[in-house]
């Protein structure tokens, strides 16, 4: 990589950590343009985006006919609060809602806030249909899961450092271990309203549970009256190699929760999903968003999830990824201990005795590859899905050599 001056970005750097509160660790780059799977630091130096936004870039930066669309309904409305109606939510819902197979969606904006509108949804499912007794409702997650950072979801997590400091805590779950059917099936009480289950979790390193686990859970559910909700923010809309992660199994998930991709990298867009015995136990002034819903953001995921569709991005995901992986795996190298993932979206394992992952990725980066560690020994690869074979046969060559430990800084 080259730049000239790097005063520029010195004084953008220094500005970052001075003024935002520091609850992130970025890599040192400063990027200003995006088109596709590349990006452009304010150097001039290009990159392969290899994170995609935590798969909110499925459909590569500043899509085409994303961005037209957003342009287009900026020009005419952007904002009506749920207070009145517009005229693209319920051409959205009901095209998201033709994709996925459901019988309504509530539209929200972060996944963060999908994920609280589902627990109060089974929450309340589970007092007025299921009979639960009032405040007593369970929810089993499991360990290792991310579904965000508000105080009721750090109230389920088994993260350490998401909750030191923040408690008290949001009582009603109970926790078992990822993959573990024995121990969901012993979780299960006369109070269980709900699973919350990733199909693969995706902050805890890319980890795929064993086969036949979510089809197991289903049926699991199934027989105790229990709603099986599936986090699909990050393995879906074509992601993993199928529409939905679920899908591998010919699993259909009572509550499936949707976002990142569904806003195309241009704006915040998730959903909720599920059938009308589900999402029909909100009334008026029971839940909301005044952003939720808002015609930019509707008109953006009708977009975000046209493209996905037309442009077939799932069966991308699936032949490229199998390549990708098994190339991965092909390199053989010392500081790796495990490459796992489906589709476009894989975990590079480093060996503990070769020390974090986060230098691995600072070498990438200085090889023009973005990539960000998770969980300190996994490097994540997660190209935008309209990623060419021949950017990836490029990639290999710049991996490999960092993966065996070449400028490989301690």
């Amino acid at each position: 990589m080259t730049g000239s001056d790097d005063r520029t970005e010195a004084v953008l750097l220094r500005s970052a950590e001075r003024w935002c509160a520091r609850n992130y660790e970025p890599l040192p780059v400063v990027l200003d343009r995006g088109e596709g799977v590349w990006v452009w630091d304010v150097r001039g130096n290009r990159y392969l985006d290899m994170l995609s936004a935590y798969s909110a870039l499925n459909q590569g930066h500043r899509h085409p006919r994303i961005v037209e669309a957003a342009q287009r309904q900026l020009e005419r409305l952007t904002l009506t609060s749920r207070a009145f109606h517009n005229d693209q939510m319920g051409p959205f819902l009901a095209e998201l809602c033709r994709a996925t197979g459901y019988g309504k969606a509530l539209p929200m904006n972060t996944g963060t806030e999908a994920v609280e509108t589902a627990i109060k949804m089974v929450r309340r499912w589970g007092v007025e249909v299921k009979g639960v007794p009032r405040n007593a409702a369970e929810i089993i997650v499991c360990e290792g899961n991310f579904a965000g950072r508000t105080t009721t979801i750090i109230s389920f997590s088994s993260e350490a450092s998401y909750r030191a400091g923040f408690g008290p805590f949001t009582p009603g779950f109970r926790m078992v271990p990822y993959g573990d059917i024995p121990a969901l099936r012993a979780a299960i009480s006369p109070n269980t309203v709900a699973f919350l289950v990733e199909p693969i979790q995706g902050e805890s390193g890319v980890v795929v549970p064993p086969e036949g686990y979510l089809a197991a859970a289903r049926d699991i559910c199934r027989a105790n009256r229990v709603a099986l909700v599936a986090d699909e923010i990050q393995t879906g809309l074509g992601r993993t190699g199928r529409m939905f992660c679920s899908d591998w199994e010919g699993v259909r998930p009572d509550v499936m929760i949707v976002g990142k991709a569904l806003g195309g990298g241009v704006y915040p867009v998730s959903a909720v999903l599920a059938d009308e015995d589900y999402l029909d136990v909100f009334r008026p002034g029971d839940h909301g968003s005044t952003f939720g819903g808002n015609p930019l953001g509707a008109a953006v995921g009708r977009a975000a999830l046209g493209v996905i569709v037309d442009e077939g991005l799932a069966e991308r995901s699936d032949v490229l990824g199998g390549w990708f992986i098994d190339g991965l795996r092909m390199l053989d190298s010392p500081h790796v201990a495990q490459v796992r993932g489906r589709g476009l979206m894989i975990g590079v394992v480093i060996r503990e005795s070769s020390g974090p992952a986060r230098p691995f990725c600072e070498a990438l980066m200085r090889r023009g590859i973005l990539a960000k560690e998770t969980h300190r020994q996994v490097v994540r690869f997660a190209p935008p899905l309209i990623v060419e074979r021949e950017v990836l046969e490029a990639a290999l060559g710049e991996i490999a050599p960092v993966l065996a430990g070449e400028g490989v800084r301690a």
